[in-house]
């Protein structure tokens, strides 16, 4: 595994820095990505301060819906490491508004980064894995595109469209050496989540989840790279939800939950 090489798109914080670490542990060399580039700039310095990895990572500032910008950004990898296994497509955005409030343009970009992204990221990117004789692909969905939910029409939608795309990858790649899954993360502690889920919200959600409380970044990264590495060997086409359970119930689980405690 020393020698192998994984791009992260929208590794400059959150789930992505966290995958980015992830493979650094585990002593592959890591090509990070992300749209701005201080924000960038920021996730460079905060990776750097984990260890002693400024010779195994390249940080490439792209925005993922722009194919020249892709396409630069692997031969940029491919030159400096010489070869690439594993891509990883975090990048993404999210407009949280009502359906019928939601823009045309709104609409448009989020389907761009979040579908079109990871789309125009394997297509530069499977004919240099497939060189050294393929690798894999896991795309970064969301529990959002297995469970609909108010406020996601765009996000939603596009989450939900790349698990069918994660398939069509999976099916037409697998010829040449490339596996490509899906991991789905529930709800997350980032800072994101930090910032505006409200404790009305949150609440909700430990109601909701069956292990009561948000998953961790971490949690999200050992998915991603058990799903990167020889342990999924034979592992393709699939969405793997990393959510505690929230796609797994229904209604009434606080009620389930107490009729449970009472029985006891």
């Amino acid at each position: 595994m020393a020698e192998r090489v994984a791009i992260v798109t929208g590794a400059a914080r959150g789930i992505g820095r966290a995958i980015a670490l992830r493979f650094l542990s585990a002593e592959w060399r890591v090509c990070i990505l992300d749209i701005d580039p201080d924000t960038l700039a920021a996730g460079r310095d905060a990776i750097a301060a984990e260890g002693d990895w400024d010779d195994r990572v390249l940080s490439i500032v792209c925005d993922v819906s722009n194919p020249k910008q892709v396409s630069d950004a692997v031969s940029a990898a491919e030159g400096r490491f010489g070869r690439l296994d594993a891509v990883v497509n975090n990048a993404g955005i999210a407009v949280f508004k009502p359906l019928l409030e939601t823009t045309y343009e709104e609409w448009s970009r989020v389907l761009d980064v979040n579908l079109s992204g990871p789309f125009l990221m394997v297509q530069a990117a499977a004919p240099v894995m497939a060189r050294t004789g393929g690798g894999a692909v896991v795309n970064i969905g969301s529990i959002s595109g297995l469970r609909a939910s108010t406020l996601r029409v765009a996000y939603g939608t596009s989450k939900a469209a790349l698990m069918h795309l994660t398939k069509q990858q999976a099916a037409e790649l697998a010829q040449i050496g490339i596996r490509v899954n899906l991991v789905a993360p529930g709800p997350v502690e980032t800072e994101m989540a930090k910032q505006v889920h409200t404790p009305e919200i949150r609440a909700d959600y430990h109601d909701a989840i069956p292990l009561g409380r948000y998953g961790l970044e971490t949690e999200v990264a050992e998915a991603v790279v058990f799903l990167c590495g020889e342990g999924a060997s034979y592992v393709t086409g699939q969405t793997l939800a990393v959510d505690g359970g929230f796609d797994a119930t229904g209604i009434g689980l606080p009620t389930l939950r107490a009729e449970a405690n009472s029985s006891y």
